[in-house]
Formats: C-alpha cells, structure tokens, sequence
C-alpha cells in the first residue's frame, strides 16, 4: 500500500594509486555521492512524514486533546484553543491558552506539547518530566456543555409544569415527557419495584447524560464531535457511581445470598473452596465492569468504523486517483448508513446503561420470598 523509497548506494572510493589529480576526482566523487544520499534520505524522511497514516487519523480523532480541531490546509491547522492549567514542581502553577505551542511547534514556559511517541498529545517540561495537568481539553469542555444542556432543558421543562401543572405539554415538555414516562414505567419501576422513586432522579440522570453525549460525539463541529462516551475515564466514572449506589442499598438478604446461597450445598460455600461465594463476590464487580466496557467499546467502535471508511478514500488516492473517486463513492454511502445506525446506537446504549443499573438496584433491595414467610 505505501510506496518504498530506494536509497541511493555510496559509490566506492577511487584509487588514490592513480596520483594526486585522480585522488582529487575521487575525493570529489565520494562528496558528490554523499550530498545525494543525503538528498535522498531527506527526501524518503519527507514523504514518508507526508504519508497519509490510517491509525494516527482515527486515533488522532477519538482521543482527548487540548484543543479543539476544526479543519486542516496542509500543514495549517484551525482550531480553538483552550486552557491549559498545569502545576509543576519546579516553577508553580502556570494557565495560559492552547494556542501557545502552535500545534506542537513551539514551546512555552518551559512546557512543549508532544507531538509524536508515547507521550504524543501531552504537555511535558523541557527535561522531560509531566507536570500535574488539569487542564481544560476537549472532552472536559464537551462535558461542561452537555451539563449546561441538560440543566437548561430539564430546569425550562419543570419550571413549565410548575406554572400550568394541568395544562397539555408543549415544546420540550412533549418530547422529554414520553421519554420519561417510557423509562419510569417500562424500565425502572419493574426493574427495582415498589421502592423505585428514590432511585429514579439517578436513573434519568444518567439515561439523558449519556443519550445526549452520544448524540454530541456525532456533531462533526463544536461543541460536538468530543468522544466524551468514548472515553473510558468517564464510563469508569459512571459504572462506579452505579456500583456505589448498588452496594450501599443492598439490603440483608441480598448479602446472604452473596455470602450463603440459599439451596446451594454446603460443600460449595464453605472453606477450604468456597466457591460459590467467590464467584458472587466476584459478580459483584464484574457487574460494573462489563458497563464500563460496553458503553465505552460500542461508542469508539461506531467511530472507528466511520472514520475507517473515510480513511479509504485517502489510501485509495495513494495508488490511484480516479480509483479513489470510485472509493469516496462506497466510503460516503457507508459513512450515511453507519451515521443513522450509529443514531440509533446512541439510544440503545444509554437505554442498556440505564436498564442495567436499574436490575442491579432491584436486586440489592429486593426482599425474598421465604424471608416473609419465616416473619
């Protein structure tokens, strides 16, 4: 797929056996030879820096940056700065714009942004150590805003009930009542039971917070386009608060069944191999675990896909243009069909998130039948 470049080979030395005008040719020969390895080396550098390079599009795309890109014209790049914060130990607290390493090309009070190897992407000090960062980068101002959002429909939607609380819903009340009544009725309440109302603020919560980031993570253009559900940090934080919830409402019986299974032989819970008990306590953390991986795998898994298909068109332009245009062609119709799925992926995810915690709570607080039966 990527063409080589050939080296041009060092010419052997002329023999200085031939007197002092031939050694001057060959010593001549030999420089001439040289510059034009050089020339070529820089060259093969060139172009294959210039390389369109697949992994780094997509990945470039879907990580966490300090600014946020818009387009590029060659070797300019457009986007917006933001700021950055950063504490180091040997110079203190320093906040200033994005904009201050140009892309990667200049430093800034003694801090450079990375722009290749491990530590691409993140700021280090000249002697190469990490300053504590706590900036504020893309997927951080795309989680300000998506909170903004949500703040402003849900406060405007309650402030309308609160003024005509017998009146028809309107505007954004029509659209987020269906939603709510649809999750409060055939979600979490069969989901958890007669208790459900004090779980039901966390869980609509969480439904509209990862709905509308899926949603803002398919907006090409700010404030889209952050893969703020991608990003494996912030499932973690979810599936933890999810977790946290679960373990503290579990009642009496739903630890005795982690620790002492009803009906289960006393062989299999008791030491020397407990093993039942070993795999409910196991249970317990792999529940939020397999949150964590599902939301955050499906949500880069989408995006992948479609830049993968963009990426064609650019490899394909490598070999030959007019067979890139037949490529862009497919590549489009595909990117269409995977935006509309991935429309519907967006739902389903925050619907699954939230279905699933629910089960989790319903399970921590139900109360067993053979229970009632000894009262």
């Amino acid at each position: 797929m990527y063409s080589k470049i050939c080296k041009v080979l060092v010419p052997a030395f002329m023999l200085l056996s031939l007197g002092f005008n031939k050694q001057l040719f060959a010593a001549s020969e030999e420089h001439q030879a040289q510059e034009a390895v050089a020339g070529h080396e820089a060259t093969a550098h060139e172009a294959e820096a210039g390389k369109f390079n697949p992994g780094d599009f997509m990945f470039d795309h879907i990580k966490d940056a300090h600014d946020w890109h818009l387009l590029s014209f060659g070797h300019t790049h457009v986007s917006i700065p933001l700021p950055v914060i950063l504490y180091s130990k040997n110079s203190g607290l320093h906040m200033f714009m994005s904009s201050k390493f140009k892309h990667g090309h200049a430093d800034y009070k003694g801090f450079h942004l990375e722009t290749s190897g491990e530590n691409k992407g993140k700021i280090l000090e000249a002697d190469g150590s990490k300053p504590f960062d706590i900036s504020i980068t893309k997927n951080v101002a795309a989680l300000f805003f998506s909170i903004f959002l949500i703040l402003l429909i849900f406060l405007n939607v309650g402030k309308a009930y609160r003024k005509n609380p017998l009146k028809a819903p309107s505007g954004l009340q029509s659209f987020v009542e269906p939603i709510v009544t649809f999750l409060r009725d055939d979600v979490i309440k069969p989901s958890i039971g007669p208790k459900y109302e004090r779980y039901m603020p966390y869980l609509l919560t969480l439904f509209f917070f990862i709905w509308i980031n899926n949603m803002l993570g398919l907006i090409p253009l700010p404030p889209g386009g952050a893969n703020l559900t991608g990003n494996i940090a912030v499932t973690l934080t979810l599936a933890l608060f999810t977790f946290a919830i679960t373990t503290f409402s579990g009642n009496k019986s739903y630890w005795k069944h982690i620790v002492n299974t009803p009906g289960v032989p006393a062989w299999l819970k008791l030491p020397p191999l407990p093993i039942i008990p070993l795999v409910e306590i196991i249970g317990i953390f792999t529940k939020p675990f397999v949150l964590m991986v599902r939301l955050f795998a499906n949500i880069t898994a989408g995006h992948i896909i479609a830049l993968g298909f963009i990426s064609l068109i650019y490899i394909f332009s490598e070999m030959s243009h007019p067979l890139a245009y037949g490529v862009s062609v497919v590549s489009i119709l595909f990117n269409v069909f995977m935006m509309f799925l991935e429309l519907l992926v967006a739902f389903i995810q925050a619907f699954v998130f939230t279905f699933l915690s629910a089960i989790y709570f319903g399970m921590a607080i139900e109360e067993h039948h053979e229970e009632h039966a000894h009262a």
